[in-house]
């Protein structure tokens, strides 16, 4: 007797259920698709208790007929497919037709339907699989499905499901994400006490706006970072600043040809883009929307269409990693705009205003010149000619603050008037945009790093000789990394040579780390180039990890007080330089707090 036999088709609806309806947010997710497929310009989404009590879905697409009704309720029967050469050209959500089989097998199902060239509908009611009436019925046009009782007669899967909350969660994140990847159409959601209602006819923005205004703490404001590679449609969307994202929880929002899916490779790309931006352990959040041909992904690779396959992830790899930097670097005109924003605002004149402000803690500084003889600032280039930035202060007032101060303040640079030095470690400014705070160090960080890579790309990057060569003993590992990545050490200033045994000889440092120790700075190369995986490219991962070190190596540090020139200087190379808001390992240049802000914080708001 043979020992195979046919799953009754029950059975067989059941064990795909299993794979397709994962969850609650499973058949929203399966409906809304349908929805979106059939042309629907709105779509309601309604929800009681976890999603196992009641889930409506009504729309204004273009309905079934009768005959279409009941084959919809098929295994593998769908409307999208028409030729076996479509599978590879995928181009819309639906294709395979097991969903709303799938999902009446484990409920019990409810559709009213109508065609709008039709009087009128028709309604079908399914128990568990089994149908049990259909007739024709008023309605409006579109279709309405209902599903109650979700795994009412699989009470195994019921009880795997997490709490209401959690289930709702997830119900919400399938709304979300379909309103983000159609713009167009309106929704509107109502569950747990929780009602939306997001206009039809938005634009990208204002939708990515309305949307992630629910995602806590992922407000798109307007310091967002807007997507849009060359002004195409490959790649767009909006990125947070690097430094307002979160932790872990951050999310960023992936979608493909208007596909909501989780790709690995998408996200390290993104992360990529953000490399020198973003700090470690944060996560990169907002909402990216990628379009590829459809004969170049594959969408039929999980079933329920969450992952997808390119054909060529490199090149979109690659792709995506450009147009997030190209992104960041067009933020910083953005940035550089409301930091540098002009003073109105009356303030005490430059020639009365303490040129620092400490905490009283003796730190004695360092010249910067002995810090970074190459990189140090031009103490002697003519003064900056400025207006000013406001009508002197009364006599006693200003005499009291020059006696205290003892020199002399910058004029107001770039629209910034300069107040002075806090804790040797900030600049304080104002502007139009309000009170700027600079940290020194991160900033004269980002400009070294980004003149360091300039330098290398370009193989000028300065080396100082030694005097003396000094000899080091390494162990076959270091030797052996000394070999293997010669060229690229030799290209970042650091000149090794042989010296007999495991001996090896530095015989020039790069120029700007010419005052640390020549073992000191061949051990942290070595470290880096041992530990980081090769990358791509002109500049891999590993030396821009290493030119950001020797940059925080050489940068002023905190807790070293500046002169009045230097703080201009340095202000002038923020006003000049193309990138400057986030230091080499992702911490922010600067702080705006708005006029806005301060008055709230003595409550005068």
């Amino acid at each position: 007797m043979s020992k195979i036999k046919i799953l009754p088709e029950n059975w067989a609806n059941q064990i795909a259920a299993g794979e397709v309806v994962e969850r609650p947010a499973s058949v929203v997710k399966e409906f809304i698709e349908n929805s979106i497929d059939a042309q629907a310009k709105n779509i309601a989404v309604e929800v009681e208790g976890n999603g196992t009590r009641l889930i409506r879905v009504i729309d204004d697409g273009l309905g079934m007929d009768g005959d279409d009704a009941l084959l919809c309720l098929e295994r593998h029967a769908t409307s999208k497919l028409s030729a076996p050469d479509q599978l590879s050209r995928i181009t819309t959500l639906g294709f395979r037709g097991e969903a709303v089989p799938s999902i009446a097998s484990v409920s019990r199902l409810t559709i009213i339907t109508r065609q709008p060239e039709s009087s009128l509908g028709t309604k079908v009611e399914v128990r568990f699989g089994q149908v049990r009436k259909m007739h024709e019925s008023g309605s409006a046009r579109g279709t309405v499905i209902e599903v109650r009782d979700l795994f009412g007669n699989v009470p195994a899967r019921r009880k795997f499901l997490k709490s209401s909350r959690t289930e709702l969660f997830h119900i919400e994140e399938v709304v979300k994400n379909y309103a983000l990847a159609c713009s167009s159409v309106g929704f509107v959601y109502s569950a747990g006490g929780r009602n939306w209602n997001f206009s039809p006819g938005q634009t990208l923005e204002q939708r990515t706006r309305e949307v992630l205004r629910r995602d806590d703490g992922l407000l798109i404001s307007v310091d967002s970072i807007p997507m849009d590679a060359d002004n195409s449609r490959l790649v767009k969307g909006f990125l947070l600043p690097p430094d307002e994202v979160g932790g872990s929880s951050a999310r960023l929002r992936i979608f493909v040809n208007g596909r909501a899916v989780r790709d690995r490779m998408v996200n390290h790309a993104v992360v990529e883009g953000m490399r020198n931006f973003l700090l470690k352990g944060r996560n990169p959040a907002g909402v990216l929307f990628l379009e590829v041909k459809a004969d170049q992904v594959d969408v039929n690779i999980h079933p329920a269409k969450q992952e997808i396959r390119f054909q060529r992830p490199n090149d979109i790899h690659q792709f995506v990693s450009a147009a997030v930097r190209q992104a960041l670097e067009n933020f910083q005109q953005a940035v550089k705009t409301r930091i540098f924003a002009a003073a109105s605002s009356p303030a005490v004149p430059a020639a009365a205003r303490p040129a620092a402000v400490t905490d009283g803690a003796a730190n004695p500084a360092l010249p910067l010149e002995n810090k970074a003889p190459s990189q140090s600032f031009n103490f002697n280039s003519p003064a900056v000619s400025l207006q000013k930035c406001a009508e002197p202060a009364a006599p006693e007032i200003s005499s009291a603050i020059a006696e205290n101060s003892g020199r002399q303040a910058i004029l107001p640079f770039g629209g910034l008037c300069y107040i002075g030095q806090i804790f040797s470690s900030y600049l304080l400014c104002q502007s139009d945009s309000g009170l700027v705070a600079i940290d020194q160090h991160a900033a004269h960080e980002r400009l070294l790093f980004e003149k360091l890579k300039k330098q290398y790309l370009a193989d000028k990057l300065a080396s100082q000789a030694l005097l003396f060569p000094e000899v080091v003993e390494c162990n076959p590992d270091e030797l052996r990394i000394i070999k293997k990545y010669g060229r690229e050490i030799a290209a970042l200033g650091l000149n090794i040579q042989e010296f007999g045994g495991n001996s090896c000889a530095i015989k020039a440092l790069p120029a700007i780390l010419a005052h640390l120790a020549p073992a000191e700075v061949l051990a942290g190369v070595i470290t880096r180039f041992g530990n980081k995986a090769e990358g791509s490219g002109r500049v891999p991962g590993r030396i821009e990890d290493i030119l950001a070190v020797m940059a925080c190596k050489a940068a002023i540090k905190a807790n070293h007080e500046l002169q009045p020139e230097e703080a201009e200087s340095l202000l002038k190379q923020m006003l000049e330089a193309d990138i400057f808001s986030h230091c080499p390992h992702g911490r922010p240049v600067a702080k705006v707090f708005s006029p806005a802000e301060i008055k709230k914080w003595f409550h005068r708001t």
